[in-house]
């Protein structure tokens, strides 16, 4: 009888299981949601259960009879994965499915060349990319919804693995024409009073105020978003100076506006960028050559799309006047 029902549609009931709702499930798995409702119904049919009982304010919950499908289903997912894992030794081809995890104000830098690049390198993996800040990959990881995840060291716990790739300090983001521009170093004093816009992501923004506060100051904060690009954008129209730690080779804010980075007096804690896993998990061949190929490509001499750490402005800006 279970021949009649796919490992997809298995996937799609577990995905339910695990959000609660099929709207929810529908935004993690980007499938519709008449489709998993179509799934979720032909199991219920060719096993002749009822899986879910409707909550009207808590959304869908498991009958028992549906948990213990659910485990069921699970192990099988999980055995159908280990398919490609076998075929891959045996054969010493690179395939089957990998999910890695993308801190978001890294993707755009880090994605193209390690995680597509690998890819590319190896056409018969299945390779699906997610981005979130730290909680969301933190969570993925638990979920098994993710392998690995190219992060940073923020709140982790001990069941995370953390391998370090790289070292990413602070520094001051700039307009061309802000005041600070033309400074060599500034000290967290001299920012406290000025205007701040705030990368404002869960825990990177804990880490940015907490520099402050290790300098005994408060920062002055005028602005605050989830978008890097909004704050750099902030930062080259005078809005406010912004904090960063990964250095974009570009310059330019998307409205084409100048930025400068300028160098922060004294050590600070940087943010160490490189490898998260879930300890309980066994990692597959396929994510450990992933990891490898990150391993290799990583590093505080090279980072795909950032500038060398020793890189940083001012350097001579024309005023306005004299420019064409």
């Amino acid at each position: 009888m279970l021949n009649r029902v796919s490992l997809r549609q298995m996937e799609y009931f577990v995905a339910t299981a695990k959000h609660g709702s099929i709207a929810a499930a529908s935004a993690q798995i980007h499938i519709s949601s008449p489709s998993i409702s179509a799934a979720i119904a032909h199991i219920e049919s060719e096993l002749n259960v009822q899986l879910f009982v409707r909550h009207p304010s808590k959304g869908l919950g498991l009958t028992a009879i549906g948990t213990l499908v659910l485990n069921q289903c699970q192990d099988v997912l999980e055995r159908s994965s280990r398919l490609y894992e076998i075929a891959s030794d045996a054969s010493d081809v690179m395939q089957g499915p990998l999910r890695v995890g993308s801190f978001q104000s890294l993707t755009a830098m880090i994605a193209p060349e390690v995680i597509f690049g690998f890819a590319r390198a190896f056409d018969k993996v299945e390779l699906q990319l997610v981005e979130g800040d730290q909680a969301v990959l933190m969570g993925k990881l638990r979920s098994l919804e993710i392998d690995v995840a190219i992060t940073y060291d923020l709140r982790l716990e001990d069941d995370i693995n953390f391998e370090s790739l790289a070292t990413l300090p602070p520094y001051v983001l700039v307009g061309e024409l802000h005041p600070l521009a033309q400074q060599k170093v500034v000290t967290f004093e001299e920012l406290a009073p000025l205007p701040y816009a705030l990368l404002d992501l869960p825990m990177s923004r804990e880490y940015f105020t907490s520099l402050f506060s290790s300098a005994g100051v408060t920062p002055n904060i005028v602005a605050r978003t989830r978008s890097e690009e909004v704050v750099r954008s902030m930062a080259a129209n005078g809005i406010g100076y912004a904090l960063f730690n990964v250095r974009p080779k570009s310059n330019l804010a998307l409205d084409g506006k100048q930025l400068v980075r300028v160098r922060l007096a004294g050590k600070h804690r940087p943010m160490l960028l490189g490898l998260a896993t879930y300890k309980p998990m066994k990692q597959s061949r396929l994510t450990q050559v992933f990891m490898e190929r990150c391993r290799a490509y990583i590093s505080d001499q090279y980072i795909p799309g950032m500038s060398a750490a020793s890189f940083f402005d001012p350097r001579p800006v024309a005023p306005p006047a004299q420019r064409p």
